[in-house]
């Protein structure tokens, strides 16, 4: 079925001002509870209460892994390769995003002030396991925090798979604790064993995790809350069928939430694409389960606006009549028909931990200014201890804050 892009709504999930809403299970307020619940104990008890839950939960103790080096893990040399070509690109990325941000600073008359850019001491990147080791995730959460000088960079996963623990070594983890879930977010934010607490929270994970996450973040920074994977393909009617099929097909197996969108100007490159998406019974089902949906937007301007509103994670431009800066909202941009995103999810260098459900539009994704802070400092001369001072006594008295009035005053 071909929907028409002015009649699509977002389906499944609804935003509001402090959570995302899953109205196709309707278990937030459950999960909610539970995570509460959970983070209450362990702030509470501490270790007992973790080392408790992981063994609920994943039937394994709480243990910490010394990390070894990457050469040292006997990986196939394809994958050992692959890795550290990964990690190369990614750290490459993470210093070019570092050069936009730098201590500075600039005088005049009054005196000199400045920005001074410093990382974040304590980060702690969650990896989920899954059936299959991410990878991916431990390269792309710990070299960014490298890279901003982070001294601390604790690694937790529930998996222990030799892959994750060598690219978590070669992504440059001081500490790699196995645990996962919610118990792996309250060890990291209130602290376990002789860890302390850390003071950023990033990497992606399931509904509970991301519970968790939104829980802390009061006392811990996080990278941000995840939702389900998104894919948008803008196409015009000479991209390859089968490339672009395969590109929506693999964002819509990440998850049973996950939505791939193929949004086209021509209805007759549409009705191909259908044609071959309905020749498989597993991509069809994709389909059926509205994990994957074509659209039709019949000009330009309808497929700018139609792209802009939704905002999503990965948004492909394969089409010959849209420049890459008529588009505002994305978290990661594949400009033509070679960028796959499964070449981004893993090899590119830029960060494959972006913002969903629409938050493309007042956030970007996870990139090494998210390990950084920037302070400021001001020296304040006499020239600008007497000129500055009446203006802000002004404003002071007009604020009614009688102190800040009279330390102003007092040096005038």
């Amino acid at each position: 079925m071909i929907i028409n892009s002015e009649q699509w709504q977002r389906k499944g999930f609804t935003l509001s001002s402090d959570k995302v809403a899953d109205s196709r299970t309707n278990n937030e307020s459950t999960i909610e509870k539970k995570v509460s619940s959970i983070l209450s104990d362990i702030q509470q008890n501490g270790d007992e209460a973790i080392q408790r839950y992981a063994m609920e939960f994943d039937q394994t103790a709480v243990r910490r892994i010394e990390l070894k080096p990457f050469d040292e893990y006997g990986l196939d040399n394809q994958l050992a390769d692959a890795i550290q070509l990964a990690a190369k690109r990614i750290e490459r990325f993470a210093e070019f995003q570092k050069q936009g941000v730098s201590s500075r600073s600039f005088s005049d008359e009054t005196g000199s002030y400045g920005q001074v850019v410093k990382p974040i001491e304590r980060v702690g990147a969650y990896i989920p396991g899954g059936r299959f080791p991410l990878i991916s995730t431990a390269l792309m959460t710990l070299i960014p925090a490298r890279v901003a000088g982070c001294p601390i960079r604790i690694a937790c996963s529930p998996s222990d798979n030799p892959a994750l623990l060598a690219a978590a070594s070669l992504a440059g983890a001081t500490e790699f604790i196995q645990v996962g879930g919610v118990q792996a977010i309250g060890a990291l934010s209130i602290g376990y064993q002789q860890t302390k607490a850390v003071d950023l929270i990033v990497g992606p994970g399931n509904a509970w995790v991301n519970e968790a996450k939104k829980q802390v973040q009061s006392r811990v920074k996080i990278d941000g809350l995840a939702g389900p994977s998104e894919l948008l393909a803008i196409c015009d009617e000479n991209q390859p069928i089968e490339w672009i099929a395969l590109d929506a097909l693999a964002q819509a197996e990440h998850d049973p939430m996950a939505c791939s969108l193929v949004v086209s100007d021509s209805q007759i490159w549409l009705e191909r694409l259908q044609q071959f998406l309905d020749s498989r019974d597993d991509m069809k089902a994709l389909i059926d389960n509205q994990q994957i949906e074509l659209i039709f937007a019949d000009n330009k301007s309808k497929l700018i606006r139609f792209s802009d509103n939704y905002a999503p994670e990965h948004l492909m431009l394969c089409h010959e009549n849209i420049e890459q800066d008529n588009l505002s909202n994305y978290g990661s941009l594949f400009v033509g028909a070679n960028s796959a995103v499964a070449l981004g999810d893993y090899i590119t260098g830029p960060n494959h931990t972006l913002p969903t459900l629409g938050y493309a539009r007042q956030t970007g994704g996870l990139n090494v200014q998210t390990y950084l802070r920037v302070l400021t400092t001001q020296n304040v001369n006499d020239t600008g201890r007497r000129s500055l001072t009446s203006a802000a006594m002004a404003i002071a008295n007009a604020e009614g804050l009688s102190y800040h009035f009279e330390s102003l005053e007092v040096r005038r």
